[in-house]
């Protein structure tokens, strides 16, 4: 089976200048992303998707192929993965007549993640034919049935609302339904579900859990702070 991950990796970026190659623990953001699919049995290539030249030779230097240089009309600061990914498959059916069973996206803001979630996440989508996609979810750190929106006349409106309960903001969480929040850990596509369901998840997408460590994403200082220590003190994929 091809199992292809794609590392999307823009230049521009306006929280942090230049994100995806600042120093994690001594090595570039997109490092761990990279090392993760390159450490990974059942990924068979690892591509990184970038319109910088600079990202293209630190991901290169780190062992990813960069076949393509992508356009800048995918690289915008409202660009959908949608978009990225589909030029990237069409790119490789193309000039390579290249064209994987399984695509997995590993995003270099969330660089905390195992090998051993990676490979059941591509064995889930192995088992279960008629998923479209699978997604790497954990527990948020606040419900959402304790989150607000603000009405023009700012006043605070509930975000969701409880049959049986009418306040559920006033209760324990304990009390409250279970809800996940999806982490940019993992996501294992079928190929098919991109380039003819013009999708990045589909409509049958199978959950996997992952820890509570795992759910970091890069956008500010802070966070890379927070993910530096995550890094030095679990046995995640390292560079």
């Amino acid at each position: 089976m091809k199992v292809l991950a794609i590392i999307p990796a823009r230049g521009g970026s306006k929280g942090l200048l230049n994100k995806n190659i600042l120093p994690l623990n001594k090595h570039p953001l997109i490092a761990y992303s990279i090392a993760a699919g390159l450490q990974s049995p059942s990924i068979t290539r690892v591509i990184c998707s970038t319109d910088s030249e600079e990202i293209v030779k630190v991901a290169s230097s780190y062992g990813a192929e960069v076949p393509f240089v992508r356009p800048s009309e995918f690289a915008q600061d409202n660009s959908n993965d949608i978009d990225t990914f589909k030029h990237a498959l069409s790119w490789l059916k193309d000039s390579e007549n290249y064209i994987p069973d399984l695509v997995v996206q590993i995003r270099p803001t969330s660089p905390v993640r195992y090998i051993k979630d990676i490979e059941k996440g591509i064995c889930l989508m192995s088992e279960y034919m008629q998923a479209d996609s699978l997604r790497g979810v954990s527990i948020p750190g606040t419900t959402p049935y304790k989150m607000w929106t603000i009405s023009k006349e700012n006043f605070m409106v509930p975000l969701l609302n409880l049959p049986s309960e009418p306040e559920p903001f006033n209760q324990p969480r304990q009390k409250l339904p279970e809800v996940w929040a999806q982490t940019g850990t993992l996501e294992v596509i079928r190929t098919e579900t991109i380039t003819k369901k013009n999708s990045m998840t589909g409509t049958t997408i199978i959950p996997l859990v992952v820890g509570e460590e795992c759910y970091v994403d890069i956008d500010s200082l802070m966070s890379l702070k927070l993910a530096e220590m995550i890094i030095q003190e679990t046995d995640c994929i390292k560079p």
